[in-house]
């Protein structure tokens, strides 16, 4: 198994989308470091908290979780500075052998602040397409490609490695781990299953053994049917107690509302609501007044103005017909004397003069005819009366119109809360009907809670009845099946001598190569050769005992704190070798309270052979200049990053490269 890539989105101190490249070189010259430096606070942990959450999501034992739900850890885990419209993302990429084939998968996992059900979205990508499947089945095949009993022998930080070295033996969880990778707690699994199994079939004998069973049972139910009857009747009593009292809860309301309590609850409300209709009132007489300043009164002349405007008119087409007329006799005097210059004979000029001059008579005959001027407006003045009459005086009365039909909906709605307020019952008589509507829901509600717990007592009764029958249905069948379930029985006991021999000899034989492992790589690690010739384990505890040239037992206190850490290091690396299982290593913090000549060790020594993969996550004074040169001098490192805190704007920035 190959860690390639991981991103991380809004998540811890990280925001936005950073993507950090895991792949190790694994050609003819490995490059298996990943390195990442960052100062305490930067975010190292929470890099290896992201690979843990997303392999293991609800089950994964990150760091800061504690005793937190599952779905506050989530929020806890959200970058502060995350936009509204932006999730939570984790994606890890990674590749392992599956059929013989090398396959690339891709878990993604999203939420958001307080995650809907207090979960996240979990998906799988093969290659470039989601399988749902794998997705639906994720946490049993991440069981079989790394299960999380053994994950902290693979993925763990300096304090567990501390932890580890301090103990007198491996605390619970570290020897849990161990058994399930040396394969051990099958055998102890399949013994608790057995047991299991033991005590479900005692308990079925323990059923048919005597017939007294039977009487008990018979008695039970005879016991039950009794207790449903006086059941029965506590649920009729309380049906009646329970229409009684809504009943008495009707009236209650009833009276509270007829007599004025519900308006007396709401005078306040009612009162403001009197004060906005005077006021809207006020402004609609107001908006009168105004219409009557201006051009509404003129509406009561109306039918005298369309007559001015009508003789204005006229007044208008007598002038007109009267310019008209001077102009057409002094263009009948020019024609005249333009035909005498023509040679015209005399007597058509003659005829056609006539013909001007009764047509001149005419038009002063039509002009006579009508009255005298009186009005003597003029055009402009004419103009405004017409726009008075079409356009002002109709819209003053619409407006008006509107303002009366307002001002009678605001007198009626007056009229309304005037009567309402009027029936409002008095503090003193309000107080009595509020306390007695109270008392008449509160008793309901006593009764209404009774009446339901009884028809659950009622449902209980008859489930246990339909149970207590079938017990006797099966009384029969369960005494038939006795033999059967005693051979069971009595076999349980020679499978579960065979299962402890089997558990004993595979201790034995893994533990054999696992100290071999241990001393190969404790000794490979130390720079005093001599000083342990040989780690053994204890088969029940797994305690680590040391062992010099001459085979005697060398006393955990003299050996340093820094050889202590050392061989808590060689007991995880020979757990991981002993294992078979090709799998990346991440060690947060790894260099403790080591001095210089172990810490060279351990960079020249372990870092580059622990696994095909291995993810450093080290402070400055860690791994300093001297052992990351020593790291580049052995070509072990493929990737180099600094985690850099911005203190200003709280969140950490991923950069190429390290503190030198």
């Amino acid at each position: 198994m190959i860690f390639l890539e991981l991103v991380l989105q809004n998540f811890g101190p990280y925001s936005g989308k950073q993507t950090i490249n895991l792949c190790p070189k694994l050609t003819e010259h490995p490059r298996p470091i990943i390195l990442l430096g960052g100062m305490n606070g930067g975010g190292k942990t929470t890099l290896l908290d992201a690979i843990r959450l997303a392999l293991y999501g609800h089950r994964a034992q990150c760091s800061t979780r504690g005793n937190l739900t599952y779905g506050d850890f989530l929020s806890q885990c959200v970058n502060r500075h995350t936009p509204p419209t932006e999730k939570t993302r984790i994606e890890l990429a990674f590749e392992h052998i599956q059929d013989d084939q090398i396959v690339e998968y891709r878990i993604v996992r999203t939420w958001e602040k307080n995650p809907k059900d207090g979960k996240d979205s979990l998906g799988i990508l093969d290659g470039d397409w989601p399988d749902y499947y794998l997705a639906n089945t994720w946490d049993e095949y991440i069981e079989n490609l790394l299960p999380l009993g053994i994950s902290n022998l693979f993925l763990f930080d300096g304090e567990q490695v501390k932890e580890l070295a301090e103990l007198e033996m491996p605390p619970p969880l570290v020897v849990d781990a161990i058994q399930s990778l040396l394969g051990l707690e099958l055998a102890e699994r399949l013994a608790a299953d057995l047991d299991i199994l033991v005590t479900r079939k005692k308990k079925q004998i323990a059923k048919t053994k005597e017939i007294a069973n039977l009487e008990e049972i018979e008695q039970k139910l005879h016991q039950q049917k009794t207790d449903l009857e006086v059941a029965t009747k506590k649920i009729a009593e309380l049906d009646k107690q329970l229409k009684k009292s809504q009943e008495k809860q009707k009236k209650a309301m009833r009276k509270f509302v007829s007599e004025g309590g519900k308006i007396a609850a709401e005078r306040s409300h009612l009162e403001q609501e009197f004060k906005d209709i005077e006021l809207d009132m006020d402004n609609t007489r107001q908006d009168m007044v105004e219409l009557a300043g201006g051009a509404l009164p003129l509406a009561l002349i109306s039918p005298l103005l369309e007559q001015a405007s009508s003789q204005g008119d006229l007044e208008i087409l007598r002038h007109e017909a009267e310019i008209a007329l001077d102009a057409f006799q002094e263009r009948d005097k020019r024609l005249l004397d333009y035909l005498d210059n023509l040679s015209i004979p005399t007597d058509k000029v003659r005829k056609i003069e006539e013909f001007l001059n009764q047509e001149n008579i005419t038009l002063k005959e039509d002009i006579n005819e009508a009255d005298e001027p009186w009005l003597l407006a003029d055009e402009e003045a004419l103009i405004l009366l017409e726009n008075l009459l079409r356009y002002e005086i109709k819209n003053c009365l619409n407006s008006a119109q509107e303002s009366l039909t307002r001002l009678k909906d605001v007198e009626v709605e007056m009229d309304i809360l005037e009567k309402q307020l009027a029936a409002a019952a008095s503090p003193e008589a309000y107080e009595i009907l509020a306390t007695a509507l109270q008392k008449a829901q509160t008793e309901l509600a006593r009764v209404q809670v009774a009446y339901e717990n009884s028809e659950r007592d009622y449902k209980k009764l008859e489930d246990a009845i339909t149970q207590t029958k079938k017990e006797l249905l099966s009384y029969t069948d369960e005494t038939i099946e006795r033999h059967n379930i005693q051979h069971i029985i009595d076999s349980s006991a020679k499978v579960k001598r065979t299962l402890q021999l089997f558990k004993d000899k595979l201790t034995l034989k893994k533990l054999n190569k696992l100290e071999v492992e241990v001393t190969e790589c404790f000794r490979y690690l130390l720079h005093k050769s001599d000083l342990v010739h040989r780690v053994a384990i204890d088969t029940h505890n797994f305690t680590l005992f040391l062992y010099d040239n001459q085979g005697q037992l060398v006393p955990k206190n003299r050996i340093s704190a820094g050889e202590k850490q050392l061989l808590a290091i060689s007991f995880l690396w020979g757990l991981a070798r002993v294992s078979g299982r090709r799998l990346p290593v991440a060690i947060d913090t790894p260099l403790g309270r080591l001095d210089s000549s172990h810490r060279q060790n351990l960079v020249e020594r372990y870092f580059p052979a622990a696994s095909h993969q291995v993810i450093l996550l080290s402070t400055d004074t860690e791994i300093g200049k001297l052992e990351v040169e020593n790291l580049r001098s052995l070509e072990a490192i493929q990737y180099e990053y600094l985690l850099k805190y911005d203190s200003q704007k709280n969140h950490t920035n991923l950069k190429k490269g390290y503190f030198w």
